[in-house]
């Protein structure tokens, strides 16, 4: 290791008349910097020395040859230069004043105390730090967090801006600051700093996780002049910004098919319709993966197809571009985006609502777990050395859990619920038309923001709901208003901490796990995994299956639906209800009723019924029936008394219920309809069935009108006197 640089005493007598001019800056550098004599005759020789090799005053130095003296590493510094580490922090900070470094990270580790108190001011910094901790903290920022990292953050912030002013940070400086910060941890803390300075009006918006900058490969194999229509089209597109950035990915999926199967196709000017035809066959064997962007490290093996919804996504996405294309005359129109990107009848079929109501036992362990949440049953991350850090506060917690569970919201609304939005019943409610009264404060109101079928509505929920929020908005942290991306009005987030409300996946990855885990169930039930939006058809299915059940139409009010048809995919009839109607309603006795038969086993014998003769009776109750092919028989439910029919009565009948070799059998009949009407209904659906039948041969040959004129009176039979034995399901 090089000694520390040794010099004469008398060397500024010598040289110093001469070196004035240059060494002047040098000295007022060192000077802010508290450097003693004999640091600061150390920085001075480094300085001359490296001078003499470079050949040039260090005013001149460029920014790299600046990093090149003072090494990215301390180590490497004292080795090259000898002496304490002292000499490579004054030097920094001559670097820093008068070499106009800006680059910090290129010179590895430093003191960013160091540096900033002596460029800016200890009073000022400390003022600084207080005024921004101070709002992290009453954000819900950590102790911890703010006392051991704020300073390190902002000071080096400021130096990288050459100013103390807060003021002359903005969006742009700090999203261009972020990636050169020295270390990773100060880079993901500065996104909650920018929360902080929105919420003191520094900024307009914070820096988000998503705004790290994307990876510029994932565009390439895309044709250059594609991509240029693709971005104007993201910029111009009136869609919500979540389908266009859909879409916008579709679309680099298509550029890179286009570039594999037409590289003479470069703009959607060039498309026709055979070209959109080979596309949308292309698009039914798409798989996923493919034309993407793939990491050395991603599998290729698997192929699996795309999903019907997927498939519908990517004809979609390419039909509106060129539409718009041609609507805005962009490109020739050649032929109708609409009909030559047409979904195929076999996706087309594929597509439809699919809410998925829970299990009734996995459900009710999930609504035991959400009633008796305890702070221990919320998710930590971190280790022991830090404490276990739970992201959000109980009750934050607890409430969201709660609405989840009882409100039957979509995801994005429970995200976009606003502070106030819970309004007490303090009378008893009367319904309108009725003396039905709702006692006051068993339900609350609940203001649910505008969603993505229709305008804001007000639904009445349960109290436990109401208390739950109102207990978090006790204890939430006073936020600046946001912009809600849906309806354009400034509002303040129910469900918002630090600075942020808690994103649409909070519940599917979070919530739900933290349930499933104190319930002691699986986070899939027989039809899946649970998410939240199961939760919805859940409720929806338990409220019309209810012993007094929401009407369709109700419960299209308080799930918000625009219209019925996307009620009913929600209100599902339970299998329990369906199957206990299904038994009720008798549909297999309905259609079957049981005859008795008597059998004349001598006539079978003698060989009898081979001549012709009856041997097989069929009982009415009133008579028995001796047609053999009894039950086509249009009259067997109003017999007109033909020549098979044996009135009970007569010497015949008597005797074949007198003989020992009969046999009683059952038979089933099938009824018509009107035969069921006339069992079930009485005497005035039977003499219906007469007047229906009264023109219809009978087995012997005359209709029972010709038999009632040979006659003279009736010859139907009255129901009353009708006996007939039914048999029970």
């Amino acid at each position: 290791m090089t000694e520390t640089p040794r010099f004469s005493p008398k060397w500024e007598t010598q040289f110093g008349a001469c070196l004035a001019r240059l060494l002047h800056p040098l000295d007022e550098v060192l000077t802010i910097t508290g450097a003693s004599k004999s640091n600061r005759n150390g920085t001075v020789i480094i300085l001359l020395r490296e001078m003499h090799r470079l050949q040039t005053s260090f005013w001149a130095w460029s920014e790299q040859e600046w990093i090149g003296v003072l090494h990215p590493r301390a180590a490497i510094f004292a080795k090259h230069h000898g002496g304490a580490d002292a000499y490579r922090s004054h030097l920094l900070a001559a670097s820093y004043l008068l070499g106009g470094l800006s680059d910090l990270a290129a010179i590895g580790h430093f003191t960013q105390d160091w540096l900033a108190v002596r460029v800016f001011g200890r009073d000022i910094l400390d003022l600084l730090v207080e005024h921004v901790g101070g709002e992290m903290i009453r954000l819900g920022f950590g102790k911890k967090m703010v006392d051991v990292h704020l300073h390190n953050l902002l000071y080096e912030v400021l130096l990288m801006n050459r100013s103390p002013r807060l003021e002359d940070l903005s969006f742009e400086v700090l999203t261009e600051i972020r990636p050169k910060l020295t270390s990773t941890h100060l880079k993901s803390y500065i996104v909650s700093f920018t929360h902080a300075l929105v919420s003191l009006d520094y900024l307009e918006k914070p820096i988000t996780v998503s705004q790290q900058g994307g990876n510029l490969d994932t565009l390439a194999g895309v044709p250059g002049e594609w991509l240029k229509y693709c971005e104007r089209w993201r910029k111009t597109s009136t869609l919500a910004k979540s389908s266009r950035k859909g879409y916008y990915w579709c679309l680099i999926k298509a550029g890179r098919w286009l570039a594999q199967y037409h590289p003479e196709v470069v703009s959607p000017g060039q498309w026709t319709r055979e070209l959109a035809a080979e596309y949308v066959a292309a698009v039914m064997n798409f798989g996923i993966g493919d034309w993407t962007h793939r990491n050395d490290g991603q599998d290729e093996s698997e192929n699996t197809p795309l999903s019907a919804k997927t498939k519908v996504q990517h004809l979609k996405a390419v039909s509106s571009f060129i539409r718009d294309c041609q609507e805005w005359n962009w490109i020739p129109r050649h032929f109708d985006p609409r009909r030559a990107f047409t979904t195929p009848r076999s996706i087309q079929s594929l597509l439809g609502p699919n809410p998925r109501a829970i299990d009734d036992e996995i459900w009710a362990k999930l609504m035991w777990a959400g009633l008796n949440l305890t702070e221990e049953d919320l998710p930590v991350f971190g280790s022991q050395r830090t404490h276990y850090l739970r992201c959000y506060p109980f009750e934050l917690v607890r409430a969201c859990t709660l609405v989840w569970l009882f409100t039957g919201l979509r995801a994005d609304e429970i995200c976009r619920l606003r502070v106030g939005c819970i309004r007490w019943q303090k009378e008893d409610l009367v319904v309108t038309g009725t003396d039905d009264v709702v006692p006051k404060e068993v339900i609350c109101w609940l203001n649910v923001p505008v969603n993505k079928t229709g305008s804001a509505f007000t639904k009445p929920v349960d109290r436990i709901v109401g208390e739950a929020i109102d207990t978090w908005e006790q204890v939430r942290p006073t936020h600046r208003k946001e912009v809600d991306h849906k309806s354009g009005e400034m509002v303040e987030y129910l469900f918002s901490f630090k600075g942020r409300r808690i994103s649409m996946d909070y519940l599917n990855h979070t919530v739900i796990p933290m349930l499933c885990q104190k319930a002691g169930v699986p986070q899939e039930d027989s039809r899946g995994a649970i998410t939240s939006h199961r939760a919805r058809s859940t409720i929806a299915t338990q409220l019309f299956n209810a012993k007094e059940p929401m009407s369709l139409f109700e419960l299209q009010e308080w799930l918000g639906h625009r219209y019925a048809s996307s009620t009913q995919h929600y209100a599902k009839v339970k299998l329990t209800k369906l199957a206990k109607s299904f038994t009720q309603a008798g549909y297999f006795e309905r259609n079957i009723r049981v005859v008795e038969v008597l059998l004349d086993q001598e006539a079978v014998k003698s060989g009898a019924a081979a001549a012709g003769e009856p041997w097989r009776f069929y009982d009415l109750g009133h008579g028995y029936c001796s047609y053999d092919f009894f039950d086509q028989c249009p009259h067997r439910m109003a017999c007109a008394k033909c020549t098979f029919y044996v009135p009970k009565e007569s010497s015949q009948a008597q005797i074949l219920e007198g003989k020992a070799n009969l046999q009683r059998m059952l038979q089933e009949i099938p009824l018509s309809d009107d035969e069921r009407e006339a069992v079930e209904e009485g005497i005035e659906a039977l003499e219906k069935l007469s007047a229906q039948l009264v023109d219809i041969p009978t087995p012997a040959g005359p209709t029972p009108r010709q038999l009632q004129e040979n006659s003279g009176k009736s010859s139907f039979v009255s129901l009353q006197s009708v006996q007939r034995r039914f048999s029970q399901a």
